[in-house]
């Protein structure tokens, strides 16, 4: 089996989605040895924006692309390639702002291509990625569930739910730190219950509702 790690936080070793994101990875690979783990740092090395540039050039002769272009479009093949590729996809997401991290969104954006992990029908929109796994390690300094006082801004899991729920994914588990900006003890609380959620994986699909 093939597993795809992608990191997004931009605080190094101070991330708490890297770390959650880096324990599951290693939990699932004691029980599957024989994974085979790609990692992905969209911050060390980060996917390009999309451009107007970017979607006109599958209409232009590929022979009139630029050197810029050229690896843009590599890149962006690579990236979707990988995903495609994998089984099991973990992805340390921290919210930012209510929402995903810049870095994360330009990656989705070109997992989002037509004919490859969706299409349109006559009866909407069809999923083509559904035979995936993703987890996804989230970090949020305040508290965004269901039922508190913040969900309504909650960009970050809702968006990630959706985008990937549109490219037919929904096996989709959260492992997830809340508040953790609200105290150094709430901090510890909230990684230590991810943590021990992680060590519980095959539940902790309740954690996605």
């Amino acid at each position: 089996m093939n597993l795809l790690h992608i990191d997004s936080g931009i605080l190094g070793d101070n991330s708490v989605s890297r770390r959650l994101s880096a324990a599951t990875v290693a939990e699932l690979k004691s029980r599957h040895p024989g994974l085979t783990v790609t990692y992905r740092d969209l911050v060390a090395n980060p996917i390009a924006h999309l451009t107007g540039a970017h979607l006109a050039a599958g209409s232009i002769d590929a022979s009139q692309h630029d050197a810029d272009m050229r690896r843009d479009l590599a890149a962006a093949t690579e990236a979707l390639d990988q995903f495609l590729a994998a089984d099991i996809v973990v992805v340390g997401a921290p919210m930012y702002n209510f929402s995903i991290p810049s870095q994360l969104k330009a990656w989705i954006d070109r997992l989002a291509v037509a004919g490859k992990t969706f299409r349109y029908t006559e009866k909407g929109p069809e999923g083509l990625a559904g035979a995936k796994k993703v987890f996804i390690a989230s970090s949020r300094g305040g508290f965004y569930g269901a039922g508190t006082p913040l969900a309504a801004i909650d960009h970050q899991e809702n968006y990630l739910r959706a985008v990937f729920g549109f490219f037919g994914i929904t096996d989709l588990t959260f492992v997830r730190a809340e508040g953790v900006n609200i105290s150094a003890d709430q901090k510890a609380k909230a990684i230590a219950d991810a943590e021990a959620s992680i060590a519980n994986l095959d539940q902790a699909t309740a954690q996605a509702a």
